[in-house]
């Protein structure tokens, strides 16, 4: 599932002559040297998002070049490349139902002799795809499963799924013309960030970071730039559970311009509140609370894309504020609005019970409700061995710690064998 330069060098160079132009005369008007652009023609240079910019403006391409251009995550302290060499996904699926992925780069796939596997396009240069609303839709459909499957099991079932539907949707729209290429190339863009999640639920930060990247790049592609902003949030969520206060608050920071849509600036607002919160500053937290649940209520929903973050909460922002009650020293007032909170999560979404559920527990064993948070806690067990969380953990663990202090409570000692074997299954 490797993105070749070759295409785009084939395309490039029919449209330079279907104009009439040299490959000097291409390199004065675009600023680039004639034996670069001569590799790229050539497919043995891949062209950088500039260069394919430029061509495809000087060209009148209308954006065709442009989604020819392979992507490539930007680097971030988290996502170095780990050579010189691009990176490639590599996937195993085995017969009894086991699958593994990885990340390698070129250079590395020689050394391990898969170079001719990964070369391998399942397409046809030149095939077409018969392409309008209906395969949009069924595709959007088909995301729509992906999420509530995501809710009822672990993300490790859902991620070969979403990898391959990346790439099959970008392959798609590399064959189809607008809008629906535009379409495809967007819901990529969300199959990525929601495989980015995903990562992050298996306890792989560094592969959470390069797929929301990923997701950032195909929805530049797809002329969706708002999805940049949203990157700043999905790193915001990775620096909380980090416990790293200071660039939760930055990061969603720079996704609050006065130009986003509300529901990704009210987002923003909501994990800058969960910042503070990790900081400690009352009065930031919920400003910045009190901020999100106006931007929030300004949001429409247009049917035909997936909604951008949490669809289960009916009030995202009274749940977080109960969140964001424990991290500031108020696990009492955190218990109790939390469980106004828990009783309006859909019976189905079992991630998200889970998820504030083990909050709603922490907050009653940090109030000194031990009975009422083994309570909550064994009814949770089941279910969070099912969704298996690398985040939900975090809360297990203080769970876990708070509890032990309490070794003589007959409602502690009944629930630790449980509660230890659950932790033992969960952990990543």
């Amino acid at each position: 599932m490797v993105q070749e330069p070759l295409s785009f060098g084939r395309e490039l160079r029919r449209r330079r002559l279907a104009v009439g132009l040299t490959l000097t005369s291409l390199a004065k008007l675009v600023h680039y040297s004639k034996g670069q652009l001569s590799k790229v023609e050539r497919g043995l240079k891949a062209p950088s998002r500039e260069l394919a910019r430029l061509c495809d403006t000087t060209l009148g391409a209308g954006g065709d070049l442009v989604v020819l251009a392979p992507i490539r995550p930007t680097n971030t302290k988290a996502t170095k490349a780990r050579d010189s060499g691009e990176e490639v996904w590599v996937m195993q699926l085995s017969g009894d139902g086991q699958s593994s992925f990885q990340a390698l780069n070129r250079r590395q796939m020689l050394t391990m002799g898969v170079a001719s596997i990964a070369g391998i396009s399942i397409g046809l240069p030149g095939t077409t795809v018969s392409a309008d609303t209906t395969l949009l839709g069924m595709s959007r459909a088909l995301f729509d499963h992906y999420r509530q499957l995501g809710q009822v099991a672990g993300p490790s079932v859902l991620l070969p799924a979403l990898i391959a539907q990346t790439h099959s949707l970008q392959e798609l729209s590399s064959r189809t013309r607008p809008p629906t290429r535009e379409g495809l190339l967007r819901l990529a863009s969300r199959y990525a960030e929601y495989t980015g999640w995903m990562m992050q639920e298996v306890g792989n930060d560094e592969a959470a970071l390069w797929w929301t990247q990923r997701a950032i790049d195909l929805a530049a592609a797809g002329g969706d730039d708002d999805m940049a902003a949203y990157g700043h949030v999905r790193r915001a969520l990775v620096t909380l559970y980090r416990k790293d206060a200071v660039q939760t608050i930055v990061l969603a920071g720079q996704a609050q311009a006065s130009r986003l849509p509300p529901r990704i600036r009210g987002l923003a607002a909501q994990r800058e509140a969960q910042g503070h919160a990790l900081a400690g500053d009352y009065d930031a937290c919920m400003r910045s609370l009190d901020r999100a649940r106006a931007l929030l209520a300004l949001h429409t929903q247009q049917s035909n894309t997936p909604i951008i973050g949490t669809t289960n909460l009916p009030d995202p922002v009274g749940m977080i504020k109960g969140w964001c009650l424990y991290d500031l020293g108020r696990p009492q007032a955190a218990a109790e609005i939390i469980g106004q909170q828990m009783a309006l999560i859909p019976p189905q979404a079992l991630r998200t019970q889970v998820r504030y559920g083990m909050r709603h527990a922490l907050s009653h064993a940090m109030a000194g409700e031990i009975e009422k948070a083994c309570h909550l806690t064994g009814q949770l067990l089941g279910s969070a061995t099912a969704v298996s969380s690398a985040t939900i953990i975090q809360d297990m663990r203080a769970l876990a710690r708070t509890l032990a202090r309490h070794p003589k409570n007959t409602a502690v000692r009944e629930l630790a064998p449980e509660l230890g074997v659950a932790l033992h299954i969960v952990n990543p």
